[in-house]
Formats: structure tokens, sequence, C-alpha cells
């Protein structure tokens, strides 16, 4: 590829130097004014020649015009012996001669438009033709080869995800012996799904399996696909496949294949879409080559749920990995492998931070280390410390301090009761997930926040955890309106998370006593248009009726549930306000400490657990 490259600029180079030398030429040649002989002649006798160059064909030079300015000329010269003897008696000051005319200027002005016609012409049609089919360079997959070298990527680079490197590690020893398994028979998967929440790490697997294997790795996205020209997309399908067959054994890796594999319909927009004519392809070739080339197919997607059927049946996509968020020992994993690059101080404690970072995926991880990183910088440390860490998490989940914002006190005084009665209710109701912080100073678009950690793993939440997660976000107004006999529009982000909790509840979750053990709805579901616009709804208009009252009667029920305990606890509920108004942030032992309190069930202040998600309300 380098010496291609080369050589294109060598011939473009000797392209523009022949172009210059005929530019050159033309414009020598045509500054010059032709005479007839008989008129040189009198130019010379009137001693108006200044130089003069004899050839045999034509003699060139200059003579002095009327206002003493030089004139170029040309003659064709005639039989005249005395023409020298004339050049000394006339004095002229140089003249000289010349044998004969060159051959590359007649060349140049006779050949040199067609020459450079031709070369145009050429490199036109070479840009036109992508392997003799397409037009242009459009049909050519944009797929980037990534050297095994270069990126050189292996499981232990991958952390979080046991159970998918497990999956994956067949199709690696396959890569490094295929004969080990066509000996028995068997036959490896064409293609790989891997899915999973964004940024869990699925690209990263792809790359991993490459770099264990040491085979090429071919990377594109499924947007890229997918064009304004009919066909193109189909074309780049072929041409991808087609590279993996050259390069076999090889990975092929197409991220977000729900750009272009989404499912099929045949309604507005019939089966001419553009988009479909690519998945058709895609089906094809899929099925055409076989997993003895040595090329595996692995994709990765966040919506699963919206791929075609015929994407994800077997002989295709045979296998299906997900890549999950990670529990507590994934997360102190990850943290491990961003830390290699990171310089931290002795005190710091992974398994600490991993504790306080429930919910946070493989990406999250990256960008807290990171924070921290340059947290440590701006303060001029010359080590990560727990502290970076610990204002890292907070920047990551609430956001960047805002300390600029001006709050009077009146404002400081009713967010500061708002998140003493999202704690207050917290710390009293059962099943709730522990506080380990609250603050009213501004992070984001939030003026303060409180945050709840969880002790342990959940998978499972009960319908008495979600009421009591109800009560939670419902005491900050509460709180308000109990204290100033005013609601602000501080509790918007709260009401719409309670909200959209109890209409899952009933909807989904089948936890409402009217409307029974139904999901009335499926979650996440994507809208295809001439599918769905159609579609009948899934229940009538008195079942709405009754979902819009059980939904206002589970909200009502949370907003009386935090009324009266907070009524109850008016006074520590006025102390933590106070001191949180005064402190603008205090950690769990601080607020046990003021409401006189001990850790449900004796569990510990800072979390010991971890947990599927943290909760922090505004």
């Amino acid at each position: 590829m380098k010496n291609k490259n080369i050589w294109g600029i060598v011939v473009w180079a000797a392209v523009f130097m022949l172009l210059w030398y005929f530019m050159q030429s033309v414009r020598q040649i045509g500054g010059e004014q032709e005479l007839p002989y008989s008129e040189f002649k009198q130019h010379l006798r009137a001693g108006e020649i200044i130089k003069v160059t004899v050839a045999p064909e034509m003699i060139h030079g200059q003579y002095r015009g009327p206002d003493g300015k030089a004139i170029q000329f040309k003659t064709v010269p005639l039989q005249d012996p005395k023409l020298v003897e004339e050049l000394e008696q006339y004095k002229v000051s140089q003249f000289s001669g010349h044998l004969e005319r060159g051959w590359l200027m007649p060349l140049l002005l006779n050949w040199g438009p067609m020459i450079l016609l031709i070369v145009f012409w050429l490199w036109m049609l070479k840009g036109m033709q992508t392997g003799g089919k397409q037009v242009m360079s459009f049909g050519r997959s944009k797929a980037k080869l990534q050297p095994v070298k270069k990126t050189r990527i292996t499981f232990s680079d991958v952390a979080g995800c046991e159970e998918a490197k497990e999956e994956l590690q067949e199709i690696v020893e396959f890569l490094k012996d295929p004969a080990k398994f066509q000996k028995l028979g068997g036959k490896i998967p064409k293609g790989v799904l891997v899915y999973g929440s964004p940024g869990t790490g699925k690209t990263l697997l792809a790359k991993a399996v490459a770099g264990e294997a040491g085979v090429p790795f071919f990377s594109s996205s499924g947007s890229e696909f997918v064009e304004m020209f009919v066909g193109v997309g189909a074309s780049r399908v072929r041409d991808l496949f087609e590279q993996g067959r050259r390069s076999a054994p090889c990975l092929l890796f197409i991220d977000e294949i729900d750009a272009v594999g989404r499912h099929r319909f045949a309604g507005i927009g019939g089966g001419h879409d553009e988009r479909e004519q690519t998945l058709n392809q895609l089906l094809v070739e899929m099925d055409g080559f076989d997993t003895k080339e040595g090329v595996i197919l692995i994709a990765a997607t966040n919506r699963p749920d919206v791929l075609d059927p015929a994407l994800l049946r077997p002989g295709r996509f045979d296998r299906h990995i997900s890549v999950p968020t990670p529990d507590l020992k994934g997360r102190e994993e990850i943290l491990r492998v961003h830390a290699r690059g990171i310089k931290l101080a002795q005190s710091v404690d992974l398994r600490i931070i991993a504790r306080r970072t429930p919910g946070f995926v493989g990406a999250d991880i990256a960008n807290l280390v990171n924070e921290a990183a340059l947290l440590a910088a701006r303060k001029t440390r010359e080590a990560v410390i727990m502290d970076d860490l610990e204002e890292a998490i907070d920047r990551v989940i609430a956001g960047p301090q805002r300390k600029s914002r001006m709050i009077s006190d009146r404002e400081k005084k009713i967010i500061a009761y708002h998140e003493a009665g999202h704690t207050l209710v917290a710390r009293f109701t059962p099943d709730t997930d522990p506080v380990h912080k609250v603050s009213i100073i501004p992070r984001g678009p939030a003026l303060g926040y409180t945050l709840q950690l969880p002790m342990e793993d959940r998978y499972l939440t009960t319908r008495q955890e979600i009421l009591a997660r109800l009560d939670v976000l419902l005491g900050g107004r509460v709180a308000e309106e109990m204290v100033f006999n005013e609601i602000t529009t501080g509790s918007q982000n709260d009401l719409s998370k309670a909200t959209m909790m109890a209409q899952k509840m009933v909807v989904e979750l089948g936890m409402s006593d009217r409307i029974g053990p139904l999901s009335l709805r499926r979650p996440e579901e994507e809208v295809f248009l001439g599918r769905d616009i159609t579609r009948e709804p899934r229940y009538s208009d008195k079942t709405s009726e009754i979902i819009d009252e059980e939904v206002k009667r589970i909200v009502e029920e949370a907003r009386a549930r935090a009324h009266g305990l907070l009524g109850e606890h008016m006074n520590k509920l006025k102390a933590l306000a106070e001191r949180l108004f005064e402190k603008e942030m205090l950690d769990a032992e601080e607020v046990d400490a003021l409401l006189k309190i001990t850790p449900p069930n004796g569990a510990p202040h800072s979390p010991d657990g971890a947990a599927d998600s943290s909760q922090a309300h505004g």
C-alpha cells in the first residue's frame, strides 16, 4: 500500500512538471510578435535590433520599439549569406545560432492538451471503478482493518463479565485450531450476537476475541451500510464478507447492528426500503459463507428485541451472549483494570469504591477513574486519594458542583427542608436503602440531592420496597407543604419518577388489586410504522380509567404515609434541616448522630454491600 501511494505521488509530480513546462513554453511563444523578414531587415538597418538567435527554421530576437521598450519577435529566415556581416555592421549586441529545434517543444505544442485530457480521464475512470462493479467508491465497505499487533487487547483487559468471556473462549479456540472441531464434525457458530446495556463492554469483548486468537479484525458500524443511494448498503455487505474471505481466518464485527437489522415490515414504505435491501443481503451472505472458511461475524446491540427474527435464527446468529451490568465483584475488577495507568495512593481501597458505585457499567467506571485523576491533578496532588474518587462518584451521578450559583437564604432553606424530608422518610421507613449522603450544594440540574446506596446485590424488588421508594420520593414535597404551607417547582423530578413508578406497578407488574395480575404494556416496545399504527389497543377505555384511578390512589397513599411520618418527627425534621442549611452536606454518620438513631439491623453506616442501582432524589 505504501509503494502504491509513492508511485501515485511520482506520477502526479511528473504530470505537474509537464504541465508547468508546457504553460511556460506556450507563454514564451505566445508573447512573440511575428515579423516579415523584410521588416526584420529594416529594423536591423535602423539599428533597433538588440539581440538575435538564428535557428534553421526560425529567427528569434528583440528589437527596440518607438517608446524604447524591448519587443520580442520571430521571423522565418531566408537564404541570406550576409546576415552575420550585417549583424556586426549594425552593432547588434548579442547574436547566436541554434542548431535544431528540440523534439519536446513540438510534442508539447501538438499533443500536450491531448495527453493531459487522457491522464485526467484515466484518473476519473479509476475513481469510478470499485472492483469493476460500482460507481465511484460508494459500494466499498467502510470496515476498518485493525492490525493485531497494534491493538493487542486480550481477555485480561476485560473484566466484570466472566460468563461472556467463557462463551467467547470457544470462538478463540476455533480460530486458533479449526481442525480440532472439524475432525469431529462439529460446526462453530457462524455468528455471535453480543447484547447488553450501553457501556458494558460489548465492543471491547469483540476486540479481545480477535486479540486472543491473533487474527485480523474488521470493525464497522451498522449505520455505515445505509446511504442515500439505492443498493449501496447491499454492495457494502458483499464487500465486507469478500474482505473477510480473503483474510480468513478473521473476525467481522458490526457494532449497533440494530441500525440495519431492525424488524422488516410490509406496511408504509413497502418492501423496497434501502435498509431492508441491506438486511436481505446480510441474511444471504450469512447463509452463503461456510464456517470452514474461518470467518466469524460478531455483532453488538443494545436492543435485541427490535432485530428481525430471520437474523436471530440458528444458522445465522447461532449464539446470543448477554453482557450484564457488573456486580460488586465485577465492578472491583473493572476498577483495577482502569486503575492500571493511574497513580493511586496507598490509602485507596477499590473495594469500598466498588460498593459505592451500584449500577455503574464499565464506561461509567472508566469515566469515574479518569475524573478522579483529573481532580487530583487539578489540586496538584502526587497521587489519587479516596476523596478524589468520592468526589468523582458525585460528579458522575449528579454532575459537577455549581458553587458559583447564588441562592438566596429563603430558597436555600426550602431546599434544606426538601432534602431533609427525603432523608427523614428514608431513615424511618422500613425496606428502604440506607442514606449515604445528603447535600444542598447544586450539582448539574439539581439544587440538592439525597443519595441512597443499597446494602447488597438485589435482582428482585418487592411491592413493599417499591411503595417505600414512593414514600421517599414524596417526602421532599410533603416537607415543603408542612413547613412553608406552599409547594415549589423543586419536586418536578420526584413527581415524574413517582408517577412512572406507580404506572409501572399497575400496568406492567400486576401490583394493583383492581387491575389484577395483568401486564397491559410491554416494556420498551418499539413502534414500527405499518404494523403497530393499526394494532388495536391492549385494553379498553374503561380499563384506562381504572389505571388512572389506581395510579392516583397509589401516589396519594404514599403522600399520606410520608405526611404522617414527618408530622410524627417534626422536631427532628427541623433539626436536620437547620444543620443541613449550616453545613450544606451531611454523610450517613452525621445524619444518624443528629437524629439519635442507630442503623437498622446493626448495619454499618457505610454500606458494605453493593446493589443493582442507587437512588438519588433531588
